[in-house]
């Protein structure tokens, strides 16, 4: 007995150890992009300097003062947030129909709409482009939220369908007995039921609409750019700015990785059951 305890005594320690090993290598990344956000440009492409020099906050004060650091965060709030909404409100009715009153070909419509994430987004590039000038619509809100609500529709209608086919379809047929319409079973009964899921969803579509970046800086010059082109910004024909490009990079980043740290739960529950069941 004392040696079978003291085996998996051990084995805990390892598996702890291994996971220690591996949250330090995906963290080291974006360490080494805040320890770099404290230094100048000549300080951050000396050897000497990589882990000794004088902070600085010049980067953030030229971030704010000159970039208009504010205009690209609100243009990014605004542009993933309602991305968001719309993507649950088509998304949510279209999941419904699919898991509770699915038709022949309701498998190969949802393989169609994965197999669309396939699609390379340069291939697109040029007809997108034409297509929103000729419009007017290139470098507008509503263009990137258009986008980027079609761009994660898939996903969302794949989790969320995965979600509600979690549930009994005898609940829904005990509301339709009691005289509840199509429109009261999506709110009375299955939002209610489903909210985690919903939750989840929600949050990982929002991160993801966060994090574009093909797209919102090519059909984006200066109204509606947002964060992923001030990014992009730093760049010049002499090379890149390394301490600014951290600068930006970390308050860009800042913002979602807080609220995964506090939304880890649901955000856990969405990568591991809806998207991978």
């Amino acid at each position: 007995m004392a040696i079978v305890a003291q085996s998996t005594r051990r084995g805990r320690i390892s598996r702890a150890t291994f996971a220690w090993i591996v949250g330090l290598l995906f963290f080291f990344p974006i360490f080494w992009m805040v320890l770099t956000s404290f230094k100048t440009d000549a300080d951050a492409v000396k050897p000497e300097h990589l882990f000794f020099f004088t902070p600085t906050l010049e980067n953030y004060l030229n971030m704010t003062e000159n970039y208009d650091y504010w205009r690209f965060a609100q243009n990014s709030i605004i542009t993933a947030v309602f991305a968001t909404i719309f993507a649950l409100a088509v998304g949510i009715p279209c999941a419904y129909a699919m898991a509770f009153n699915p038709a022949r070909g309701t498998k190969d419509i949802l393989m169609w709409m994965l197999s669309t994430k396939m699609l390379p987004a340069a291939a697109v590039l040029y007809p997108m482009t034409f297509l929103t000038k000729s419009l007017g619509l290139f470098d507008t809100k509503f263009l990137i939220i258009v986008v980027l609500m079609l761009i994660n529709l898939p996903i969302v209608i794949w989790m969320l369908f995965t979600y509600f086919k979690e549930i009994p379809k005898e609940i829904i047929e005990a509301g339709q007995m009691d005289g509840v319409n199509t429109w009261g079973e999506v709110r009375e009964i299955l939002i209610p039921l489903a909210w985690g899921g919903i939750v989840s969803t929600a949050l990982l579509c929002f991160i993801f609409c966060w994090n574009e970046a093909y797209w919102t800086v090519r059909l984006t010059t200066t109204d509606a750019a947002t964060l992923s082109k001030l990014i992009e910004g730093n760049r010049a024909p002499e090379g890149l700015f390394f301490g600014r490009l951290s600068a930006v990079s970390t308050a860009a980043v800042g913002p979602i990785v807080v609220l995964g740290w506090f939304c880890q739960k649901q955000l856990v529950q969405g990568l591991t059951f809806g998207a991978v069941k």
